[in-house]
């Protein structure tokens, strides 16, 4: 039997789509399908690094403080940010206010950029070289069939962190791979499943 509920317009989702309202939207267009493109993965990876230790709607709620604090995510103008570009994100309400996040991400812009001259297709070929074989992962019927990290988000992760990104653990990793579609983990029942492919 699976886990997916009824929402009040009768479609099954996955429980946590519908735990807070804005979780609706989200879960039911973006979470789960193909991202691609440096700038939108950057932003994923940024903001995952961001929700460590901490509930995904709180970073969801401020996604748009987030955006205008870090120049919609252009990696070069990130990277290219100063001492003075640090405190005025630490002063920023808008957003979440942790150094170490905020110093991983303008690393990670960098390291996004230096990418591009060492590995063919840049980041997002990086990235999507890791997706598993979606023949080889069975549609989750329950929340327990889900692991937090995988062989796949273990290699990610590793990957990545040996190219200068920060803040990508194996279960960052993982989140990331779920929310840009690199696995399609929508339960069997989920409404939203069948509008994914990874």
């Amino acid at each position: 039997m699976s886990d997916a509920v009824a929402g009040p317009d009768g479609l099954l989702r996955c429980p946590w789509g519908l735990s807070a309202p804005d979780y609706v939207t989200y879960h039911d267009t973006e979470w789960g399908r193909p991202v691609h493109g440096e700038e939108a993965l950057f932003e994923r990876l940024c903001l995952e690094a961001f929700q460590s230790g901490l509930s995904w709607i709180t970073i969801l709620r401020r996604r748009e403080g987030f955006r205008k604090a870090f120049a919609g995510f252009e990696a070069e103008a990130v990277a290219a940010f100063t001492d003075a570009d640090r405190e005025r994100l630490l002063a920023d309400t808008g957003i979440i206010r942790n150094r170490a996040k905020i110093d991983a991400s303008i690393a990670n812009a960098r390291a996004a950029i230096a990418l591009r001259e060492t590995y063919e297709g840049g980041l997002d070929a990086l990235i999507w070289s890791h997706a598993p074989d979606p023949a080889t992962r069975p549609a989750p019927r329950a929340l327990a069939d889900i692991p937090a990290v995988t062989p796949e988000s273990t290699a990610l992760a590793k990957d990545l962190k040996r190219r200068g990104f920060r803040f990508v653990g194996p279960t960052t990793a993982y989140a990331l791979m779920q929310a840009c579609g690199l696995v399609n983990d929508h339960l069997t029942d989920c409404h939203a499943r069948a509008g994914t492919s990874s």
